[in-house]
């Protein structure tokens, strides 16, 4: 009888997520849900990984309503441009491409890490081990399928690209990011779909072999990043969903994602 209930109570529990996400949808519809968008708006403007091999965003009108009865524009930018996913085959050779990214992959369980008291001190911080263990003792363990967000505050240099890229004299980067030990933990010990982060990218600004890129990708999983508004989004409880253009063969693309909120 008592494996009978810690049975059931098994099934409950794995259930409770997908259950909790159907009443969240149905509250969005009915205009009572709250959503989040924690995607920036893509501009000339914004900041973009230095290089000669790339360019600022670029957007043109080639057709006005006066002159042909439609609005149109045309725009190009690189893959790993704005909010972006990074798919697995960015690092890693014969992993899959972001057109390949399953659909059960893109929607998951949000678990949002705060270090921004770490990085004000650091700012080249990256996420430890122990981050993760004091995280899950407060708001228990990290579930299997999320996508885990560090939360670095560094979305609030957005507006400025140079602050963004934080370069030194030598042209180094220096913004925070995940250490190869959590990638490693994480794809190891808690099963994830992917990782998110509000700097340009998950590795710290230093790093020079990106070793989370290819820890993470040779697990065939995904990277979230220049992610917006995280602060808005609770520690544990809110589901993001991830909608990316499906670029053939690419190696990640633009993203628009959403959080709906408990």
């Amino acid at each position: 009888m008592r494996k009978k209930a810690f049975a059931i109570a098994l099934v409950i529990g794995a259930l409770a997520p997908f259950v909790s996400a159907q009443g969240r949808l149905e509250r969005v519809l009915a205009g009572r849900g709250r959503v989040v968008d924690l995607t920036h708006r893509l501009s000339p403007t914004i900041p973009y990984w230095p290089g000669e091999q790339y360019r600022p965003f670029e957007f043109r009108t080639i057709a006005t309503l006066e002159r042909d009865g439609v609005f149109s524009g045309f725009f190009a930018m690189a893959e790993h441009m704005g909010t972006h996913v990074d798919a697995p085959n960015h690092f890693v050779a014969g992993q899959v491409s972001v057109d390949r990214l399953r659909p059960e992959q893109l929607i998951a369980l949000a678990v949002v890490i705060d270090v921004r008291e770490k990085v004000a001190r650091d700012p080249d911080y990256q996420l430890t081990v122990e981050d993760l263990r004091r995280w899950e003792r407060r708001h228990g363990r990290i579930p299997r399928g999320a996508v885990v967000f560090m939360y670095t505050g560094w979305e609030t240099r957005w507006e400025n690209p140079e602050a963004y890229r934080n370069r030194d004299a030598q042209g180094v980067m220096h913004f925070p990011g995940f250490s190869p030990e959590v990638a490693d933990f994480l794809v190891r010990e808690r099963q994830i779909h992917g990782i998110g982060i509000d700097t340009l990218s998950v590795d710290f600004g230093p790093s020079k072999d990106f070793r989370v890129h290819r820890i993470m990708h040779g697990a065939g999983k995904y990277h979230l990043e220049n992610v917006a508004r995280l602060g808005l989004l609770p520690p544990r409880g809110a589901i993001v969903i991830v909608g990316v253009l499906p670029i053939e063969g690419g190696s990640g693309g633009p993203a628009r994602i959403f959080a709906l909120l408990p």
